[in-house]
């Protein structure tokens, strides 16, 4: 229990101690003596202090210093220059919570007066507790009596310490309030954040569709020449092979593109799920361009040569698809029937897309397989929460639409994906 008690006083005295000890105080202390001085300054300049009252040096001296300070905030460059200043002396725990940019709009001026005028009178505030506290203090300790004066002197200290520290402390948060960003640079700087993790996310999603479709055909096809050692089949398969693997490449290097475009621009590849570009971000050539609704035919020849029959029918008019919606609609069915080929491979994969009521329906649909040495459908049991499932949900809903996954519920033995979007994005 004493050697518990020990500890405890030892903590006390050292959080007592350690933020005296630290050059963060004494450079915040010389930030404070800044601003006092420029109080100072003025008070010599005009009114001056010669035979003068309290009431005629304060009046005029307050008045004077205010003027000036709200001037010196209408230049632009004064603010960044404020920001500097308090990153050096302040010391913040992170230096992005003080901007270092220029005032640009008059909220940012009437926030920088604010900064100027406070940092003035807390300033004053601690010189005047320095000239008016230390100085008496310092005459009673050094004059005749002192030695019974003798015990105050580590109070005294004590004390002016915490009070610079405090003051210190304080003039630091009025500097992140105002001089770090305005509530509304926050907000947008938090947007901001959030489309780089969409479009990062939407990236990600690209990634996995395409190149997990890739790797599922050249698996499949792979494996399939092996058991086979027919020399034309596994001519034919190499070939498929070679396609995929060559498209897979194109994808990579197509979202490779985008991801070092985007901490750049903020989400500029951002003509995503939301945005409307078929092309992705503009300016980055042939490289981005995307696949459509029109490329799947192609995507279906890859899936029957990988053994899957495709019973495809597609109903959409040219033209009506936004380009957007032309994309996503390639990645949702390329998810769709992938997943046929690796939970259920060699079972026909029945494809139906069509344009009804003001919306665009996409319907996969494969046989339920059994997972060997288990009584239930397999895909219904590994499927669930898969990354692939959980980017087609994200797709529809970002797109204003819906996605059902799962057993059909006619009790068919089904596999059913069926997913709903709207024509006018945002409906």
């Amino acid at each position: 229990m004493p050697r518990m008690s020990a500890s405890r006083i030892r903590d006390g005295v050292t959080g007592l101690l350690a933020p005296l000890l630290a050059g963060a105080t004494y450079a915040r202390l010389l930030h404070l003596l800044v601003g006092w001085i420029f109080a100072g300054v003025v008070l010599m300049i005009y009114p001056g202090t010669y035979h003068k009252t309290l009431g005629e040096i304060l009046v005029p001296s307050v008045s004077v210093d205010v003027a000036l300070l709200a001037l010196v905030a209408l230049i632009p460059a004064a603010r960044r220059a404020e920001g500097v200043q308090a990153r050096l002396l302040l010391v913040p725990d992170r230096e992005e919570d003080i901007g270092v940019e220029p005032s640009r709009t008059w909220a940012d001026r009437r926030r920088t007066a604010g900064w100027l005028i406070g940092r003035v009178v807390l300033g004053t505030a601690v010189g005047v507790a320095t000239i008016f506290g230390l100085a008496p203090a310092f005459d009673l300790l050094t004059g005749p009596r002192a030695f019974w004066y003798l015990p105050l002197a580590p109070l005294i200290a004590l004390g002016y310490g915490w009070l610079v520290v405090g003051a210190g402390r304080l003039e630091l948060s009025i500097a992140v309030r105002l001089l770090g960003p305005s509530p509304a640079d926050r907000l947008a700087e938090a947007e901001l954040r959030a489309e780089r993790l969409l479009e990062r996310n939407r990236l990600a999603r690209e990634l996995h569709d395409s190149i997990g479709h890739a790797l599922t055909v050249t698996v499949l096809q792979a494996g399939a020449a092996r058991e086979v050692g027919d020399a034309a089949f596994v001519a034919k398969a190499l070939e498929v092979i070679e396609e995929t693997g060559r498209q897979a490449m194109d994808d990579l290097e197509r979202t490779l593109v985008l991801l070092r475009e985007t901490p750049a621009g903020g989400g500029a590849a951002g003509g995503g799920a939301a945005g409307g570009s078929p092309g992705g971000s503009a300016g980055s050539g042939t490289a981005t361009e995307q696949p459509g609704i029109d490329q799947l035919p192609a995507l279906f020849d890859t899936v029957r040569a990988a053994g899957s029959p495709v019973d495809a029918r597609i109903e959409v008019p040219a033209g009506v698809l936004p380009g957007v919606l032309s994309r996503e609609s390639y990645r949702i069915v390329q998810e769709g029937v992938t997943n046929a080929l690796k939970y259920a491979p060699g079972e026909s994969v029945g494809v139906r897309i069509a344009v009804r009521d003001g919306q665009l329906e996409l319907r996969c649909a494969n046989r339920l397989v059994t997972a060997p040495g288990r009584g239930a459908p397999g895909r219904a049991g590994s499927r669930k929460g898969g990354k692939g499932l959980r980017g087609i949900r994200e797709r529809a809903a970002l797109l204003g639409g819906e996605a059902v996954v799962g057993a059909a519920a006619d009790g068919s033995a089904l596999w059913v994906l069926d997913v709903r979007l709207p024509l006018r994005l945002g409906s």
